[in-house]
């Protein structure tokens, strides 16, 4: 397969328009794609074993009993996974074939302009998702400190800070420098949860078989909600699907890259999810960093324990929080792309994420996921009606870079479609994500071909400056 499809191709000379536009934004060439199969596959792992998705395994346990039994857990998890695998695959596409980041793909659905909005809707979140896992793994730092220093030293706040700032330096070099962080912390990491899962089968399976095998649970509503919270997860990565599709070398179909999102997503969010549950169950404690040092009740294997997931914190933010909002930034300020790098990561020492997960609750990251989502499920929904049913797969790349060209101004069906969709998922916030998928999807379509049945903007060609 060629980097990009005949009704993609997009000339060199088109971009002398733009000659200000940072090398970040323009489309990845198929020379320039460094990531093979293997490294995707690990990235996506390494991205799965993050405490953000044990944290969520976590939710499941409130006053000690948890919501959903063993069952209905898998059973939730395994139809998130599944739908997550197939949005990954059609939303990635794009990005793949013309080498566009997500930044860029916004513009065919709400305008130059419109995008401002939605790729705000997917930064933001970015953002605070950046700031939580980096308190995660302060806090894991913090508990190695205070075993080597024999308790002398316990600021988990000067840690965050340190995390954050050795994450900025790594960021700076991009894709390469996700690439190895990725394969080395996916191995290490998982390695090092197989030992916990041993130990919390062989000291604590009584408590967990109490709390989680044989709890009651419930087939309705809390189980609808879990697989919302699931997608929600990964409603902002697989939303800006296209950021690292195009770093993905050519060649591979559209199937076997669907394969690349399921199999490594099953492996690693299954396990950790499984993980996070039984930690909650035999502590009562939601932090996982917390219920780790409880759980294994030796300074040495914490310590080991501990920069695992200093690791882990790293890694997934390497894949999933870092590169979206900086291509926001470096898109909406016209700044280089490793200016853009340290102001994320100045903003995410803002994001408060201690407020999210307390020891004794996970709710505040249960309910900031539903939140979020509530927008971007809409915004999946209009881009992939777009690419797949209004255009059918053709596009015309160029004109998505031209600031006076086709795509310059808003695209009122596009923010209007949003907006409907997130008004009526926040109607059911524990169902936020589908009903807002739905809804939009619904809306665009109507409002595309009907609502604006006179102008040319229908087939996608013309977008008005103003509503």
């Amino acid at each position: 397969m060629s980097t990009y499809l005949e009704s993609h191709a997009l000339e060199e000379a088109e971009f002398h328009h733009v000659a200000d536009l940072d090398e970040s934004l323009k489309p990845r060439s198929k020379e320039d794609r460094t990531v093979g199969p293997i490294s995707y596959t690990f990235m996506w792992i390494g991205d799965g074993v993050n405490l953000g998705n044990m944290t969520l395994g976590a939710s499941l346990v409130v006053a000690g009993t948890a919501t959903l039994n063993i069952i209905q857990t898998f059973a939730a998890a395994a139809i998130a996974i599944a739908i997550i695998s197939v949005i990954f695959a059609l939303n990635d596409r794009i990005g793949y074939r013309t080498g566009i980041p997500y930044v860029v793909q916004l513009r065919m659905s709400f305008g130059m302009k419109g995008s401002i909005i939605s790729s705000l809707l997917r930064g933001i979140p970015a953002i605070i998702w950046y700031g939580f896992q980096s308190w995660i793994g302060g806090t894991a730092l913090n508990e190695i400190v205070k075993v080597i220093t024999g308790g002398a030293f316990d600021n988990a706040v000067i840690c965050f800070v340190v995390i954050q700032l050795v994450q900025i330096v790594l960021s700076l070099y991009g894709f390469h420098a996700i690439k190895w962080v990725e394969m080395l912390a996916s191995i290490v990491i998982m390695l090092a949860l197989v030992y916990v899962f041993g130990i919390l089968l062989t000291s604590h399976s009584e408590v967990i078989a109490e709390k989680w095998v044989h709890a009651e649970g419930s087939w309705g509503l809390p189980f609808f909600a879990f697989i919302m919270m699931f997608l929600g997860n990964y409603a902002a990565i697989f939303l800006s699907a296209g950021d690292y599709s195009r770093e993905l070398k050519s060649g591979i179909s559209d199937a076997k890259r669907g394969f690349l999102y399921f199999s490594p997503i099953l492996l690693a969010y299954g396990f950790v999810l499984t993980i996070g549950v039984m930690l909650a169950s035999a502590t009562g404690i939601s932090n996982p960093v917390k219920a780790f040092a409880i759980v294994v009740d030796n300074p040495y294997i914490t310590v080991g324990v501990s920069a695992f997931i200093v690791i882990g914190a790293i890694a997934v933010n390497m894949v999933a929080n870092i590169i979206p909002p900086t291509y926001v930034i470096t898109l909406l300020t016209k700044l280089k792309y490793k200016v853009a790098v340290i102001i994320t990561g100045i903003l995410a020492f803002c994001s408060f994420p201690w407020v999210l997960v307390q020891d004794s609750s996970a709710k505040g990251l249960g309910l900031f996921i539903l939140i979020y989502s509530a927008f971007l499920g809409p915004i999946v929904s209009i881009l992939l009606v777009e690419y797949y049913i209004l255009r059918k797969q053709k596009m015309n790349v160029a004109d998505l870079y031209k600031e006076d060209g086709p795509f310059a101004g808003y695209n009122p069906c596009a923010l209007l479609a949003m907006l409907i969709g997130a008004g009526a998922a926040f109607i059911k916030v524990e169902l936020a994500w589908i009903i807002g998928v739905v809804v939009a999807g619904i809306a665009y379509i109507i409002l595309m071909k009907f609502a604006f049945k006179d102008s040319s903007f229908k087939k996608g060609t013309i977008f008005e400056n103003e509503f």
